[in-house]
């Protein structure tokens, strides 16, 4: 496929590609990379087209329901494996390299799902952007597993997949990039169970209050808020430094702090690197309702708060 082939090519030829195989198992995390993949499958192979979702303690549960909305949506087959990347002690050590531990575990939790529905081809969602944005340690699991991407094969960038999702009238065209739980813990500091579960219950809150764009980084028990820059003004309110305070100790963090430089990617991981950063989820667009009255913000936007 040349760089100058349109959109609408590229699609075709992935999809005729995956016509010629006599079924695939997509790597589906319900991102729109994967989502895309999933329904140019679908398109292609029908029933033996198949998603494949791998929990564990790193995926969010509001990902998982995510995932299996968006699978419905597509009209695919979707099946849930389980494993645990807290099984590795390379994984949990947290280096340089954690997300080739973990894409290694749970790619190769694919194909052992994909031999049990006698399925030869797994693919995933790697774009063409994918291998120069940084350090990216999990594409090399990618390649030392022979998983096919369509989309990187197709030279189809990340503006293009979004496209392509908005085609499909996908409701995850825009969804922002996320990366597992443990991207939020600094590199060097262990992953844990514990980790992991106030992080997942600390970013829940944040959503349900409302805030699109965030996340909930844990150092060793400090809890830093980041959030994007359009919402940092809502997130100096001091109802809200309140309530982060409250619910987040309650958590399990012994402090909390909200970060003045806001949201960005990595920002606790090796420079540049990417899928300890940002691969694929997404958080709700706010309601934008925000009041003045403390009490308001306290008993109402930010629930369970007013405990006075």
């Amino acid at each position: 496929m040349t760089g100058t082939a349109t959109t609408e090519e590229k699609v075709a030829a992935a999809r005729a590609d995956l016509a010629e195989r006599e079924g695939v198992l997509i790597a589906f995390s319900g991102g729109v990379d994967s989502s895309v993949v999933a329904a140019i499958a679908q398109e292609a192979l029908g029933e033996r087209a198949v998603a494949c979702t791998a929990k564990s303690e790193t995926l969010p549960e509001a990902e998982l329901e995510d995932a299996k909305r968006v699978a419905s949506e597509i009209g695919i087959d979707h099946e849930i494996v389980s494993f645990s990347e807290l099984d590795s002690e390379k994984f949990v050590a947290n280096d340089d390299d954690r997300c080739y531990h973990c894409r290694t575990m749970r790619l190769g939790r694919m194909y052992e799902a994909a031999r049990e529905l006698d399925i030869e081809t797994v693919c995933d969602g790697t774009n063409a952007d994918d291998p120069g944005a940084g350090h990216r340690p999990g594409l090399q699991a990618v390649e030392e597993l022979e998983v096919c991407s369509p989309l990187l094969a197709h030279d189809i960038t990340k503006e293009e997949v979004r496209e392509i999702a908005d085609e499909f009238e996908l409701s995850v065209a825009e969804k922002p990039s996320m990366a597992c739980l443990s991207s939020r813990i600094p590199t060097g500091l262990d992953v844990t169970d514990e980790r992991l579960t106030r992080i997942e219950r600390a970013e829940t809150l944040l959503r349900t209050w409302g805030f699109s764009t965030f996340r909930v980084r844990d150092h060793d028990g400090l809890a830093r808020i980041e959030v994007a820059p359009e919402e940092l003004e809502r997130a100096l309110d001091g109802a809200f430094a309140r309530a982060a305070r409250e619910h987040l100790t309650d958590l399990g963090f012994e402090h909390v702090t909200l970060d003045l430089e806001g949201y960005r990617t990595g920002s606790v991981s090796p420079a540049g690197d990417v899928d300890a950063a940002d691969a694929d989820t997404g958080a709700e667009e706010p309601d934008a309702e925000t009041g003045t009255d403390e009490r308001t913000l306290l008993g109402a936007e930010y629930p369970g708060a007013d405990r006075a």
